[in-house]
C-alpha cells in the first residue's frame, strides 16, 4: 500500500475556501434570498443561533472534508485529478447523498439545487487547491 501525502496548508486552504464560497453562494447577490424563501425564514433567521457554534463547526467539517478529500486524490495530484476528484466527491457523493435525504424529507427541488449547488462548486474549487497545490 502506498503512503499518503498529504499537503496541511493545502487543506487548510481548501477548507478556507469552502467558507469564501458559502460567503458568496449564499448572499443575496446569488441565492441568499431564494434560499431563505424556501426556507419560510426570513433575514431575521441569519441573526439567531449560536455563531461561535455554527461558523466553528462548519469550520472543522470543511477541514474534515478537505482532509478526506486530499487523501482520496493523494498520489494522483495534478489540477485535473483534483477537478475530477471534486466532481466525483461533491456531486457523486454528497450531492446525491442530500437527494436522497431532501427526498425523503420532501424538500422542493430548488433548495435541493442551492445546496447541492454549493457543495458540488466547493469540492471542485477544493480538489483544484489540493491537485494544484502538491
Amino acid at each position: 500500500m502506498e503512503s499518503v501525502n498529504i499537503n496541511y496548508l493545502a487543506v487548510l486552504v481548501a477548507a478556507l475556501s469552502m467558507f469564501l464560497i458559502g460567503g458568496l453562494w449564499y448572499s443575496p447577490k446569488l441565492f441568499g434570498n431564494q434560499w431563505l424563501k424556501e426556507l419560510g425564514k426570513d433575514k431575521s433567521f441569519l441573526e439567531t443561533g449560536n455563531m461561535k457554534v455554527i461558523f466553528g463547526g462548519a469550520f472543522l467539517l470543511a477541514l474534515i472534508m478537505a482532509f478526506n478529500l486530499a487523501g482520496f486524490i493523494s498520489g494522483y495530484e495534478d489540477w485535473i485529478w483534483g477537478l475530477i476528484g471534486g466532481v466525483l466527491a461533491g456531486f457523486g457523493w454528497v450531492a446525491m447523498s442530500i437527494g436522497i435525504i431532501y427526498l425523503f424529507e420532501r424538500r422542493s427541488f430548488k433548495i435541493f439545487a442551492i445546496n447541492a449547488g454549493y457543495i458540488v462548486v466547493s469540492f471542485i474549487v477544493m480538489g483544484l487547491i489540493l491537485g494544484l497545490w502538491k
